[in-house]
């Protein structure tokens, strides 16, 4: 069932900033935010300190390192066509992993629906309704939502779970996920596309050198991470205003582009002295990457493009292609044509799974008739 959250703002809080923050305070000033929730503030040595303790006592409740640490699985989606039926697939692969793994680590699952009211598919897929930005504040980039979806739902959703895994619509599961955070450390995907050092001299406007060299932030964004709780709780404020105050700076809107959030994320987490196991099998992105191998989630961004041969076309649509832009205005039919032979087993096994998810969820063929 939803959750729907309430249309009024959340309370207005001050931010508290340490002096080592007053490049970023600055900056902060002279730009209107969304309302933050009261927890909204930046770390410092003794709050850092903090983190590690209060996991520590967690851990030590659970039955230890060694024992079983549920996490709650996470996405955001905007409540259009595109992201909704990538939303359906998604949740139907997320249950059968969780079923396959009979429980283990994988706990609920939540769609943060930040649309502002609830669709047709809250009965079908769990969900949060928030609140989107207001008009205009995310001039144009939508993914803005993402972060302020994170901040009210954290806020006002009754989690069990303490730990998080933040995916995204277009993440299919493979295979049943374990929590692979460890000792107050984060899980995250590295992304080849996120370069702290190339872009340092922007990116010092909201981390200054006293907070750490550059390397301190990793090549990471906020998906696919698994993260503790009470620390996405403490970063996400702040991942929210970095992203609004990037897109707001031309220099940092101009390096960044589509991937501005992803960095944003970045950045809030060295702030606050998260850091991250970067675990380069935690997914696979076809067609690019070839084989599944020991991965947990396909993330199919890329359009696949190949001609009968079964040779990839990148850049020139192919005879044969699978494209989730393709599905912006209508879900995919089910029963997609299979790839080509000799295409890579990444590219079958996204169709494949796309299939049976399209012909097991109910009501698919009559929504892709709306």
């Amino acid at each position: 069932m939803a959750a729907p959250c309430g249309r009024g703002a959340l309370p207005l809080a001050l931010i508290a900033v340490s002096t080592a923050f007053l490049t970023y305070s600055a900056l902060l000033s002279s730009r209107s935010f969304p309302p933050l929730p009261s927890a909204a503030s930046f770390p410092t040595a003794t709050t850092t300190a903090l983190f590690s303790s209060s996991s520590s006592s967690r851990r030590l409740a659970t039955g230890g390192s060694g024992g079983p640490r549920p996490f709650h699985t996470a996405v955001t989606a905007s409540g259009s066509v595109y992201n909704t039926w990538q939303c359906r697939v998604m949740y139907h692969w997320f249950k059968e992993a969780r079923q396959q793994a009979r429980g283990a680590e994988m706990g609920g699952f939540t769609r943060i629906l930040h649309s502002g009211k609830p669709d047709e598919f809250v009965d079908e897929i769990p969900t949060f309704v928030a609140d989107p930005l207001p008009d205009g504040a995310d001039q144009g980039y939508i993914v803005l939502n993402r972060p302020w979806a994170f901040v009210q739902w954290l806020q006002k959703a009754d989690i069990q779970e303490e730990y998080i895994l933040m995916a995204e619509p277009d993440h299919l599961i493979v295979k049943p996920i374990p929590n692979l955070s460890r000792d107050g450390r984060a899980a995250a995907f590295p992304f080849f596309y996120i370069e702290p050092k190339k872009y340092e001299k922007v990116l010092r406007k909201y981390f200054p050198e006293n907070g750490g060299p550059i390397t301190s932030i990793d090549p990471i964004g906020n998906s696919p991470v698994i993260i503790e709780k009470e620390s996405l709780s403490r970063i996400a404020p702040t991942w929210m205003n970095i992203s609004i105050a990037m897109k707001k700076d031309p220099e940092a809107d101009k390096a960044f582009g589509w991937v501005l959030e992803m960095y944003a994320y970045a950045v809030a987490s060295a702030l606050h002295g998260v850091g991250n196991i970067l675990h380069k099998d935690f997914m696979i992105q076809p067609p690019w990457d070839l084989e599944i191998g020991n991965s947990f989630i396909i993330h199919y961004t890329y359009g696949c493009d190949y001609d009968m041969k079964g040779k990839l076309t990148y850049g020139k649509i192919g005879e044969w292609r699978f494209d989730k832009r393709s599905y912006e205005n209508k879900p995919p039919p089910r029963n997609l044509p299979l790839p080509p032979n000799d295409v890579p087993q990444s590219v079958v096994t996204l169709v494949k799974m796309v299939n049976e998810a399209t012909a097991n969820i109910p009501n698919w063929e009559s929504y892709a008739a709306e």
